[in-house]
This record gives structure tokens, C-alpha cells and sequence, in this order.
């Protein structure tokens, strides 16, 4: 999670509904409470969209392997950082600024000891972190809070190696998504600034990256939050009992908007790759 309107993003992620405790609680669920893996948890930490392959095309694209000194930026609990130096042997930094993602995410790692991910709590808009510290750097769905893009993108360029690569997945917008949805979708899940794909594609280049590369995944998201709507309306006894019948359909209504974005094609995911 991110930035650039720090307040609101914080709101948002402090009443995000994947969470350390709500881990913890899916794997005391399953019996695993107990001396849990990595392995464990990735069916329960990974708060992005399609899962561990989703993770695994990004390290492929960014060419990560053990050798690879990673940064996974605006990282949460740390699911992706996992996955890659569990199943690809990498040294992972997981950068977060929110304090009490980047404390659960600690946290989950001393449990299932991974000691090959280390915590940064800081702001990707200003790296602390020397020229060339690493090979590669990922995200996923997170700069839709950051306001300062192109400040995240030139961060980025600085502490990759040369020929090192950068690779992330994020919310785009279509020319018809209005104003007034903007502003929704802000008050909703603090999205700002959202890019299309070429915006992106300018973004990156006045960064300094070269070998840009952009694809369009809504038809494949679209797929997964219509599964994860009709998911939703099927628990609502679960989440009326968590949550409260108020907010429960406040969110229910929130979330048909969202999907009805996609489904008519105002919103959309993509996927981007680049060489330092």
C-alpha cells in the first residue's frame, strides 16, 4: 500500500478485510496454527489478483532467480516477498509504509522463519536504499494509491542495477471512466491518478527505462472479480456476522460498482515490464 495521500490509503488498509489477524485465523481454521511453512500461508496472503501464478510471471519476466537481490514495493503482509525467496531462493526486501502491514509482515515471517525477507517500512517515493542495490523490483495492484507515480518510477530506475528490471501489475482506466467514478472509486479504496496503459508507458519512459512493455489483463480480471463478487454474496451470513449488516451492504453495493467498471469496460488491469 502506498502513499501520496497517506491519511486515506492508511484508513483504508487498517479496514482492509485480509489481514495478520485474519491469516492467523484461516490457518488456526485449517489446523496449521501450529509450526505453519511459507507454504502455509500462501493460500491466505497473497492480496492481490491471480494468486501465486501471478507472482510467478512477474519473477519470470523480471528474470529473478537466486542469485537476485529483489525489492517488492508497497509489499503488505509480505505474501509475494515470501513466494519468491521460498520458490525461487531469492533475497527479498519488502517494502511497506503502513506500520501495521509491515509489522504483521515481520511477524509472518519469524512464524513460518523465513529469513531470506527482510521488512523495510518506508516510502517508495524515496528509497532508502543506495544506486544498484537491486536486480529487480516488483508490485502488485499498488500504485493505484500512490499519487506521485512518476517519484516511485525514478525511485525505482535509481536502485535497480543496469540492465536490471522492473515488473508490476495495476489498476488502469479506460477514457470513459468519468470524473464522478474517479472520485468513487477514491473515496472506495483510495484509488488516485490512475493511469491507462500508455500513460503507464510514458511514465515509465520518462523514467529512464527502456524495452517497456504493456499488456492488458482486464479480460482476465474481469473473470476473477465477478468470481470474487459472487463469492461475497455467498458468505453474507459470514460477513453480515463479521462485519454488520450496515456495513456489509455498504460494501455489497460498493463492490457492485466496482465489478460494473470493469464488466463495461471503464476499468481494467495491466501488467508492465522494463529494463533499468
Amino acid at each position: 500500500m502506498l502513499q501520496g495521500t497517506p491519511g486515506r490509503v492508511r484508513e483504508y488498509y487498517d479496514e482492509h478485510p485480509i489481514s495478520e489477524a485474519h491469516v492467523l485465523a484461516a490457518l488456526a481454521g485449517q489446523g496449521q496454527a501450529d509450526s505453519p511453512t511459507a507454504d502455509d500461508l500462501f493460500a491466505f496472503d497473497q492480496d492481490h489478483y491471480g494468486g501465486l501464478s501471478a507472482v510467478d510471471g512477474l519473477a519470470r519476466r523480471a528474470g529473478i532467480g537466486a542469485a537476485s537481490r529483489v525489492l517488492d514495493v508497497c509489499a503488505g503482509l509480505g505474501g509475494p516477498a515470501r513466494f519468491l525467496a521460498s520458490r525461487r531462493g531469492s533475497s527479498v526486501v519488502a517494502l511497506e509504509l503502513h506500520a501495521g502491514r509491515a509489522a504483521g509482515a515481520a511477524r509472518l515471517n519469524r512464524l513460518v522463519k523465513q529469513t531470506r525477507v527482510t521488512v523495510v517500512r518506508a516510502d517508495a517515493a524515496a528509497l532508502p536504499f543506495a544506486e544498484g542495490a537491486f536486480d529487480a523490483c516488483l508490485s502488485q495492484e499498488a500504485l493505484l494509491h500512490v499519487a506521485d507515480k512518476p517519484a516511485v518510477l525514478g525511485e525505482c530506475h535509481r536502485v535497480l542495477v543496469s540492465g536490471g528490471r522492473l515488473a508490476f501489475t495495476d489498476w488502469i482506466a479506460f477514457p470513459s471512466l468519468a470524473d464522478r467514478e474517479r472520485q468513487r472509486l477514491w473515496e472506495w479504496m483510495a484509488a488516485t491518478t490512475l493511469q491507462t496503459l500508455e500513460g503507464y508507458r510514458r511514465l515509465l519512459g520518462r523514467a529512464g527505462f527502456t524495452a517497456i512493455e504493456t499488456e492488458d489483463l482486464s479480460g482476465e480480471w474481469r473473470a476473477i472479480v465477478r468470481r470474487r463478487l459472487e463469492l461475497h454474496r455467498a458468505l453474507r451470513p459470514q460477513g453480515e456476522a463479521r462485519f454488520g449488516r450496515r456495513h456489509y451492504a455498504e460494501y455489497d453495493q460498493l463492490h457492485a460498482f466496482f465489478v460494473r467498471l470493469i464488466e463495461t469496460g471503464k476499468l481494467g488491469g495491466g501488467r508492465f515490464t522494463a529494463t533499468r
